[in-house]
């Protein structure tokens, strides 16, 4: 083949990569897995507690005993491959893993790029405190001393919900208003499930939440188009929630049971 042509070809296929015409990542298929007897999967392990690295250097967290689970009910072994939380979706896009468990909130942008499962974790706001103070709804704010971690999503949500008469008080990070509930000085924080772990198990039983104000579901990502891979990790996903194996994770890494808002179909 001359060189003219070559370089023909090659602007047609640039040309037709534009346009949509041809797809430069192909659909991932459980067989194409099977058949290669791992599953790599892209993982966050500077998130704790769903990904972080373990004493021996190793990933863990909620989200590497998901895929682990995963790569069991597949068949095969897992290879974990930490990414980062720009470089998730490329990663998927140009094959460098086969699917994502990253933490990945299901926004309608990002299923522009990738097609989302079911929800398998998810992070909501709260409003927490002593648990023998009676709060229930917004109104109960009235008068009370509330922590937030200043500029933040809880500090946001809080602000538009409180009376007018509630003292927000706002620190610089939420260790920070962590240590001041917990001090006492403030009667409630506004903080995520996450966070609301860490609480937990710093002070078994002392403190719940109060109100939820947001929250975001995290879905396992495969490639776009990918339906056959969709489908099976969706049936994996119904099955350990239907054994309780989803919600011994989440008891594990959160220690609270599986919300709600967690076991609800995309």
């Amino acid at each position: 083949m001359n060189i003219s042509r070559r370089m023909a070809i090659s602007v047609l296929c640039a040309a037709a990569l534009v346009a949509g015409l041809v797809s430069p990542v192909a659909a991932q298929t459980v067989e194409v897995i099977k058949s290669a007897g791992t599953v790599k999967v892209g993982m966050l392990v500077d998130f704790p507690p769903f990904g972080i690295m373990d004493a021996n250097n190793q990933p863990d967290g909620y989200d590497a005993d998901v895929a682990k689970l995963l790569a069991k009910e597949l068949g095969v072994e897992v290879t974990i491959v930490p990414v980062t939380g720009p470089n998730r979706i490329p990663y998927l896009q140009s094959n460098q893993v086969d699917l994502l468990v990253a933490s990945l909130g299901i926004t309608e942008e990002r299923a522009k790029n990738v097609d989302f499962s079911q929800p398998y974790a998810g992070i909501s706001i709260g409003v927490f405190g002593a648990a023998d103070l009676a709060v229930t709804k917004p109104e109960d704010l009235a008068g009370k001393t509330i922590g937030v971690a200043r500029a933040s999503t809880q500090d946001t949500a809080v602000t538009k919900i409180a009376p007018q008469d509630a003292n927000i008080q706002r620190f610089d990070d939420d260790a920070s208003a962590v240590q001041a509930l917990l001090s006492g000085q403030v009667e409630l924080i506004g903080v995520s499930n996450v966070v609301a772990a860490q609480i937990e198990a710093a002070a078994p039983g002392r403190f719940n939440q109060k109100l939820q104000l947001s929250q975001q579901v995290q879905g396992i990502a495969v490639r776009k188009g990918s339906n056959e891979m969709l489908k099976f990790v969706n049936g994996f996903l119904d099955k350990v929630k239907a054994d309780g194996q989803l919600n011994a994770i989440h008891e594990k890494w959160l220690g609270s049971p599986l919300p709600e808002f967690v076991t609800e179909a995309k």
